[in-house]
């Protein structure tokens, strides 16, 4: 298979993704090309990464000053905390902004890893190895960085781009399902709020993604994906305008993830199906789209059968609390819950444009769970 590169460019953006299936041996080449001064290297791993994928990238950098950290990985590594000790230990070995971070892991491994980078000295290199479906088709991409506060999921961070993006395919190929599922979430997310055609394929090919983990067509849709994401990235690096579109669904996931503490309960991309369908739902209630638009987005999930991580006695029992934690979410510049809805397949709602209050919120959420 060959590889695919996709550029993220704009004024201040300009890096690669590489995207193609047995091309790890090709880390050392490309991290050389755009840091070419390095002295030395930190791997941010995650610890299931399979061993032998592991060997081929330390037997990279062996001739380098190589420093390796490995983490058995959930959202509480995304703490200040863990992140202090990170950067201590890297400042403790003296590296300087020609030395580079590698993360090889998810999107909690890369946020985690890119936002040490970000800090450290006011910022050394970057570079994204991800290794799940969910940071392959989207985490990976736009250069958010950040970790947890106890008053809701992702409040703390920066927007740091990495200098590489390097996607692996074989990585997706030790994943259990569920791992699977979380990033199709995403994919899923991203042709209904652009691409209709898209939309369609993914309903015709979600069988080879979940099920078959089939390598040509997971190929096709992180390419698909990626080209999405970096649409509205290079339009909009710091979310002041489009950029909030991609957000769709998330307003609701990032809450529920809050209320469930983090916990392997839910994972991201669980909540982020959730957080579509509500508000898939509400944009049907409040006449933005039509039942037949609806009707799409809930076919997908009653024929992919992903209305098991519909949690409807945990949300309802928590209905409260994840309107509280919505009010708090940092995309809310005032005392209301601002949200993207769904048009149609393929358009949304404009970002600022509906804003629900809290005491709305909760009516609105007895309704829609």
């Amino acid at each position: 298979m060959k590889i695919s590169k996709i550029l993220v460019k704009n004024k201040s953006i300009n890096y690669p993704i590489l995207i193609g299936s047995n091309i790890i041996g090709q880390l050392k080449k490309n991290v050389i090309q755009v840091c070419p001064k390095l002295k030395k290297v930190a791997l941010i791993i995650d610890k299931n990464i399979p061993f032998h994928l592991k060997k081929r990238i330390k037997n990279q950098f062996k001739n380098y000053d190589l420093f390796s950290y490995e983490f058995f990985v959930t959202e509480n590594l995304k703490s200040f905390n863990k992140v202090n000790l990170l950067a201590e230990s890297l400042l403790k070995n003296n590296f300087n902004r020609n030395d580079i971070i590698i993360a090889v892991g998810g999107g909690v491994i890369g946020d985690f890893a890119g936002f040490a980078a970000s800090i450290i000295k006011r910022g050394i290199n970057f570079i994204n190895v991800p290794t799940t479906l969910l940071a392959q088709a989207d985490a990976s991409i736009g250069g958010k960085t950040g970790v947890n506060s106890k008053i809701g999921k992702n409040l703390l961070g920066t927007f740091y781009q990495p200098k590489l993006v390097l996607t692996e395919l074989l990585f997706l190929k030790s994943l259990p399902k569920r791992e699977i599922v979380c990033g199709y979430a995403e994919i899923l997310k991203h042709s209904i709020i652009h691409d209709p055609i898209f939309f369609k394929w993914i309903k015709k090919n979600t069988e080879n993604i979940i099920k078959k983990k089939n390598i040509s067509v997971l190929n096709y849709a992180v390419i698909k994906s990626c080209k999405i994401k970096n649409f509205y990235v290079t339009k909009d690096e710091h979310e002041k305008g489009d950029r909030a579109k991609l957000n769709f669904g998330h307003t609701f996931a990032h809450a529920i993830e809050s209320v469930n503490n983090y916990s392997k309960n839910i994972n991201h991309g669980e909540a982020v199906l959730i957080g579509m369908l509500l508000a898939s739902k509400l944009s049907l209630k409040k006449m933005v789209c039509s039942k037949l638009t609806y009707e799409k987005i809930k076919d997908v999930y009653d024929s992919e059968k992903l209305n098991y991580v519909v949690k409807k006695n945990f949300l309802k029992k928590n209905l409260n609390n994840i309107a509280k934690y919505m009010i708090s979410d940092k995309k809310n510049i005032d005392k209301r819950i601002n949200l993207i809805l769904l048009i149609r397949i393929g358009k949304t709602t404009e970002p600022g444009k509906i804003k629900i209050s809290l005491k709305n919120m909760k009516k609105i959420l007895k309704k829609i769970i």
